[in-house]
């Protein structure tokens, strides 16, 4: 990760994304720097528009969650109303539970063989 956080520093200060700029800025972090690694990141960044792509990344979580988070309310919303309109009593029977009960895994073993 320091490696993408060099390219983000340069890309953020204006400088060229080249071996040498990335190289100084994980020496002054303290990083033993690897050469290849280094080649390969600016290689794979040659094309890309780095503030286009954090922009993309940044806006993805930030729908995904606003509409996770409506998903999740509407949910807990529609579950309170359920316990509230439900004047039916629970007539579950508890005998039929405890018949499952006594299997073991059988039915995981039919499965796996």
């Amino acid at each position: 990760m320091e490696y993408v956080y060099a390219a983000l520093i340069l890309n953020e200060t204006d400088e060229e994304l080249n071996e040498d700029n990335i190289t100084g800025v994980l020496d002054a972090a303290g990083v033993d720097v690897e050469e290849s690694r280094v080649k390969a990141l600016v290689a794979a960044l040659e094309d890309v528009d780095i503030d286009e792509a954090v922009s993309e990344a940044a806006a993805v979580p930030a729908g995904g969650a606003a509409a996770g988070g409506a998903a999740a309310d509407a949910a807990a919303d529609e579950d309170d109303e359920a316990e509230e309109t439900s004047d039916v009593p629970d007539t579950t029977d508890d005998d039929e539970d405890d018949e499952d009960e006594g299997d073991g895994g059988e039915g995981l073993g039919e499965l796996f063989g």
